[in-house]
């Protein structure tokens, strides 16, 4: 008979390894949780992106202002490097002590900082640094949700519908990513405290109901911490981050700090780190950072193809809303306090045509295999960014939105079947791991590809950008001396203004604009001079990081060729969660007609005992050829027998 699910009183650490089985819709449970956790989660990464105007105003500091710049850098950068750090480690804790424990730690977590975000009373430094803080340990949670939130799928879902679920999974992530665009537009206006009073009543459900609701399917590991290998871990990729996002500011009469001595201390530092981590994990016993999984090629090619997709894809979505708030949505008629909202809007093409591929691509590569779809939604991704580059920047919306959604539909292609194709490589302890690496290289990914994208953009516009903007104010009356120093400020400022949807001119020209005619200021500070004067040169800039885009896609695509194909074997197994979920799932069988194989035995044993279990005669095989799905996975090479 099926065991019901989720029995109050019942918590993970009561039912965790102690012979609960999984009912039919076990699995639809942990689905819908793990959705919720991701989406709350990435929702919260974007969701400021929008609402930092709102945000300083209301505590009542300049961004924009000297010293002020790392402010709005950690403010939305945060998150991002410390959940890019600690997912590994969170991953390999999830192995040794149980992966819903883990999820549900950071559950609470994530929640007790949206409260702690919500509640800020303070006002000016001591309140960005209050903010800082709490989104430093959302990101905490953020990286307890991100680490083990695929190896729960991976536990609860039998191979041939991991393609399918990590689908949904995916298009959670990246549905999130443009709701809290929206959702910071429309609420900050109303009230700034509302961007993360948001998460609240979402994050105290999704804590109860998953410590009620989901349980440990996972064969548990107990093993001694590697405390040197995840110091080292966590102080070079910090170092790396942290040296990046400082990189952003300009240093010495240079428009971005790259010859900082700081930024390059932090950034050599930083690999020093992890070239001594990489050393030392191959000495102790139970590493953090199992290194040995890249000796697998289909892990360590799919890892490579998701950091590439991921190095274009980052800071694409800086780069377009700097292109609509800063150039199309002026020339358009909105005023530049609009465009932040706007610009969430005319972006929801992407969101659809990832929304549209992801669950397809993961339900036909359930059957067909992973190869189509994550080579061509890679090649499809780069072709996106070709047409990209050849459009006008002040552009035909419907062809625009028609670009937008090819990008999402290839990036959605590509996601899916990338995810499963690298947890089906992996043996069954070690997806706690596995998932944690695939999170630390997305979010990784994400904070390089915002320094590397501001970093093409801001060379191409210093080359031209200076002549234009100083010849533009001198013909508007500004004096020819505070033209050119004006001119020749850090471009940064500039992208900046337009990304938090302040007016640039009036930032970057202040009190000049009372030395004027009224006519003049009024044309300098309006919709058309800062448009028509850095089209020409941020066209430039974007050609730049639109080439490191499509190379980038085209490498990921040249990897997912190399994962190679998983072939079946006799030997390897999945955990017994899993073999019950698998069973359960199809309804062909009740949990107490299994012949569960002890956890100890040798993988060709368990197979060949789950084999002999009888079985109806019309019941084919859960998984595999009979259903055209890729093959499990257990070992090195993936393969798992028959069930």
């Amino acid at each position: 008979m099926a065991v019901k699910s989720g029995v109050a009183g019942m918590g993970p650490a009561a039912n965790a390894n102690r012979g609960w089985q999984p009912g039919p819709h076990y699995k639809w449970i942990a689905l819908s949780n793990t959705t919720l956790g991701v989406l709350m989660a990435t929702i919260n990464q974007s969701i400021v992106l929008i609402a930092l105007p709102d945000i300083f105003r209301g505590i009542g500091v300049n961004p924009l202002s000297s010293g002020n710049t790392s402010y709005l850098l950690w403010m939305f950068m945060g998150f991002l490097v410390v959940s890019a750090v600690l997912v590994v480690s969170f991953g390999r804790l999830g192995d040794m002590f149980g992966r819903v424990r883990m999820y549900n730690i950071g559950f609470a977590v994530f929640t007790v900082a949206s409260i702690f975000l919500a509640v800020t009373w303070m006002k000016g430094t001591d309140a960005a640094l209050w903010l800082i803080i709490w989104r430093v340990v959302q990101g905490v949670g953020g990286a307890f949700l991100f680490a083990n939130s695929t190896a729960i799928l991976t536990d609860a879902f039998p191979a041939n519908q991991r393609g399918t679920a990590l689908g949904m999974n995916a298009i959670a992530a990246i549905a999130g990513s443009f709701l809290g665009l929206l959702l910071g537009g429309v609420l900050a206006p109303i009230n700034w405290h509302f961007v993360f009073l948001v998460s609240v009543p979402f994050g105290l459900f999704g804590t109860f109901w998953a410590y009620f609701m989901l349980h440990d399917l996972s064969e548990r590991h107990r093993a001694r911490m590697d405390w040197w290998g995840n110091v080292l871990f966590a102080a070079g990729l910090v170092a790396i981050l942290v040296g990046i996002t400082y990189g952003l500011e300009p240093y010495g009469g240079h428009a971005m700090g790259w010859t900082s001595p700081f930024v390059l201390a932090m950034i050599l530092g930083g690999v020093a780190a992890l070239i001594v981590f990489c050393f030392v994990e191959t000495k102790v016993t139970e590493p953090m950072f199992r290194l040995s999984l890249f000796r697998i090629r289909a892990f360590a090619a799919g890892n490579l193809a998701n950091l590439m997709m991921g190095l274009g894809r980052g800071g694409m979505q800086f780069t377009l809303i700097i292109w609509l708030q800063g150039i199309w949505l002026p020339l358009h008629g909105y005023s530049f306090s609009q465009t932040p909202l706007w610009a969430g809007i005319y972006m929801i093409p992407l969101t659809i045509g990832f929304l549209v591929s992801a669950p397809l691509s993961g339900w036909l590569s359930d059957r067909f295999g992973a190869h189509p779809f994550t080579v061509g939604g890679a090649l499809l991704t780069a072709l996106s960014f070709v047409f990209l580059m050849i459009m006008p920047v002040n552009f035909s919306y419907g062809i625009f939105a028609l670009v937008l959604a090819f990008n999402g539909f290839g990036s959605g292609l590509f996601a899916s079947p990338n995810r499963a194709e690298i947890m089906n490589s992996v043996p069954a302890n070690q997806r706690g791991a596995a998932g944690g690496t695939i999170a630390t290289f997305q979010n990784a990914a994400f904070v390089l590809s915002i320094g590397i994208f501001f970093s093409l953009i801001v060379t191409g516009l210093s080359r031209t950008l200076p002549s234009a903007l100083s010849g533009g104010l001198v013909s508007q009356g500004i004096p020819a001396g505070a033209a050119h120093t004006i001119a020749h400020l850090p471009p940064i400022g500039v992208l900046f203004a337009a990304f938090l949807g302040y007016n640039p001119m009036k930032q970057l020209l202040g009190p000049l604009l009372g030395h004027v005619s009224a006519p003049h200021a009024a044309y300098l500070t309006g919709r058309d001079f800062f448009p028509n004067v850095i089209t020409h040169p941020f066209h430039g800039g974007l050609g730049i990081a639109f080439w490191f885009a499509i190379a980038a896609n085209v490498i990921a695509a040249v990897a997912s060729l190399l994962t190679g194909q998983i072939s079946r074997r006799s030997g390897g197994g999945e955990p017994v969660g899993e073999e019950l979920a698998a069973v359960a799932g199809e309804g062909s069988w009740e949990p107490s007609e299994l012949v569960l194989p002890a956890a100890d035995e040798a993988d060709g044993s368990r197979a060949a005992r789950f084999a002999a279990a009888p079985r109806p005669a019309s019941s084919g095989p859960v998984s595999g050829k009979g259903h055209g799905s890729p093959p499990e996975d257990g070992g090195p090479h993936g393969g798992a027998g028959p069930r």
